[in-house]
């Protein structure tokens, strides 16, 4: 099968509470605004990055869907938001069952690089946020994208759990897509004010290197507010430094692609 036309990132950290839906959510909107196409795919169960744009009385269909009825067009299952320029395909609880529809299939983790084959030339650029877990669901995103984004929080445990994350995109890459890059690492939730954050934050870039982000995201209280909204952060609190550091997060991820 060729090359997909369009770049796809997936944000995965199998920990939670690291930042992962907040950056996705975020970084799509950041990217949007720079006149990019943008869809952001909603694989984690829990749909918190569908909630910051949809009402979920309004989806008649999303990921699940695009899993579970291969025959359904994709345009059907994709909901533009009120950011210009993006576009969501949403989650909604029903994908907790996927996990257990998928196993024994023997395309199981490839379909959803087959099913993106219908959006060819519709989006210059495909966020995936997945869920706090390696199951098939983040094994579908992985094998589907060129590129992986690790947010990582600035806390006491913040690399718990990074090694089987690596670990899998090497297996990956090893076989069902040699085309997976880490395209970077992205510490989040970092707190200025106190040691630990700063420690972490030097320990992340000792280990990863070049790989570490320069942006840094900072804890905020509009970052934490905005979902509840329906908003990204540059439409809740577009001169806030949530809404900066995404911004320039965007700018050095469009330079490292």
């Amino acid at each position: 099968m060729s090359r997909l036309s369009f770049m796809i990132i997936v944000i995965a950290n199998q920990k939670g509470g690291v930042g992962k839906t907040t950056t996705a959510i975020n970084l799509a909107a950041a990217l949007a605004t720079s006149k990019r196409k943008v869809l952001l795919i909603d694989l984690d169960p829990q749909s918190n990055s569908s909630l910051s744009f949809l009402d979920p009385e309004s989806v008649n269909g999303g990921a699940y869907e695009l899993f579970a009825e291969p025959d359904r067009p994709v345009d059907e299952l994709v909901y533009d938001t009120a950011t210009e320029n993006l576009s969501i395909i949403p989650a909604r609880i029903s994908l907790a069952k996927l996990e257990a529809k998928l196993i024994g299939d023997f395309d199981a983790a490839f379909k959803l690089r087959d099913r993106l084959e219908g959006l060819k030339g519709k989006f210059d650029v495909i966020l995936i946020d997945t869920p706090p877990t390696l199951g098939i669901l983040t094994v579908n995103a992985m094998v589907a994208a060129n590129h992986v984004i690790i947010p990582i929080q600035s806390s006491y445990f913040a690399l718990e759990g990074t090694d089987d994350l690596l670990e899998t995109i090497e297996k990956i890459r090893s076989r069902p897509n040699p085309d997976l890059n880490l395209l970077g690492v992205v510490v989040t939730l970092y707190d200025r004010r106190t040691t630990i954050s700063h420690d972490v934050e030097s320990h992340i870039r000792t280990v990863f290197g070049k790989k570490a982000f320069k942006t840094v995201i900072s804890r905020s209280v509009r970052l934490e507010e905005s979902p509840a909204h329906r908003k990204s952060i540059f439409d809740h609190a577009p001169r806030s430094s949530g809404a900066t550091e995404y911004h320039d997060l965007s700018k050095e991820v469009l330079k490292r692609v």
